[in-house]
């Protein structure tokens, strides 16, 4: 898949997975107010089947987006030339929309969600002058509120330590990644994730759950910290990456047997205890191998360019930011028209598609709403040029 030579080429691949991802994100988020778990709001007539895609995308989806993230990062690292810029870059455009995103753009659910429970009567615009800003929990929710911008926080706290460690000597450097190197360039850079996946789902998820809260979630850093920092040596690591060309089609089928072989024992065994290890191990192995899998597909079969990759690249994040605000909205109005899940689900899908393009395009527009939606301002945004093999996005640099 990879040498030398083309670790320093545009990855057009990563480009096409992280638009993917986001959007199955979207769709995963519409999902949620259909299936009979907990959500922000909630259909009246929940979908039973769907939790079964869910189920399949679930284990993999964010750190998927955490991990190429990570490989972004250490390219931006290397293009930036000091770990000073790279902080100060991932602050204007992470800092920036997730303080815009509480403040403004997730407003609305906590509201949606406190109405449809019953427990709040005012509007919404007495609930964001009044109460949203107070700091508690006496709503029975915690106000103010992040909701779905923990990646946000998540990835700017990432994005510091990363900073922090890139000021280490070169030598510390160059021998963690040699390290990295060496042990991920054979079977362990499967076994080894896998190994860490199921000791933290099986032992640190029963125990602190996930909370998405950043200062009380062990197990999401574990996760999705872990993750994270594998990209960011993923990306300087040519036999990791040239493992994942040789394997990623058999990663895949392996990534398929093992969702088969966790939904067979889901079916047969129920809630029973008796096969819970045999799950969890499967569980991992898919996530895991769907991940490589997934990269090396792209990297093999989508490493292309085109007006549709370089519009989405930009727009998704802002779409990202829009989208369950739009979903929390639209699902609590339909839901009181009674109009049922058919229309339920086109009413929410069009409205969040709708929403989320007039979001970027009046946002993308107008320079002062730019940071606020992840997007640099017009003066510092390079024009990016068609020609073929026009590099912004490397593995290595």
């Amino acid at each position: 898949m990879t040498n030398s030579a083309s670790l320093v080429e545009r990855q057009y691949g990563l480009d096409w997975l992280r638009i993917g991802a986001f959007a199955i994100l979207i769709f995963y988020h519409i999902g949620m107010f259909f299936v009979p778990w907990g959500w922000h709001v909630k259909t009246a007539e929940p979908i039973e089947w769907l939790t079964w895609p869910m189920m399949a995308v679930n284990p993999w989806r964010l750190s998927l987006l955490f991990l190429i993230s990570g490989i972004v990062s250490r390219s931006l690292m290397a293009k930036l030339a000091s770990p000073s810029g790279f902080a100060r870059s991932r602050s204007s455009r992470l800092l920036i929309p997730l303080i815009a995103g509480m403040a403004i753009f997730v407003v609305p659910q906590p509201w949606v969600e406190l109405r449809d429970q019953g427990t709040y009567s005012q509007g919404l615009l007495h609930f964001w002058i009044h109460d949203y800003a107070e700091f508690g929990t006496s709503r029975g929710t915690p106000l103010p509120t992040w909701n779905h911008l923990w990646f946000v926080a998540y990835l700017l706290v990432y994005s510091m330590v990363l900073a922090a460690l890139a000021s280490l000597p070169a030598t510390v450097r160059q021998n963690a990644q040699e390290i990295f190197n060496r042990l991920f360039s054979g079977w362990l850079l499967i076994a080894l994730p896998v190994a860490w996946l199921i000791f933290a789902h099986a032992i640190l998820h029963p125990i602190f759950g996930e909370t998405h809260a950043l200062t009380d979630d062990p197990y999401g850093h574990a996760i999705y910290g872990f993750t994270f920092f594998f990209g960011v040596a993923l990306a300087r690591s040519k036999p990791a990456w040239d493992l994942i060309g040789q394997v990623w089609e058999r990663l895949l089928w392996v990534a398929f047997a093992a969702i088969t072989l966790k939904f067979t024992i889901q079916i047969c065994d129920g809630q029973a205890q008796s096969l819970e290890a045999l799950k969890e191990g499967a569980r991992a192995i898919f996530a895991w191998t769907m991940i490589l899998g997934l990269i090396g597909m792209a990297q093999k079969h989508l490493n292309y360019d085109g007006p549709a990759r370089r519009y989405l690249t930009e727009a998704i994040f802002p779409y990202y930011i829009a989208h369950q605000t739009i979903i929390v909205i639209v699902g609590y109005y339909v839901k009181q028209a009674s109009v049922g899940p058919s229309l339920e689900f086109g009413w929410i899908m069009l409205s969040t598609l709708i929403g989320c393009f007039l979001t970027y395009e009046i946002g993308r527009r107008i320079n002062l709403l730019r940071p606020f939606l992840g997007l640099k301002r017009l003066a510092e945004a390079p024009k990016e040029k068609c020609t073929k093999g026009q590099p912004s996005l490397t593995v290595q640099s």
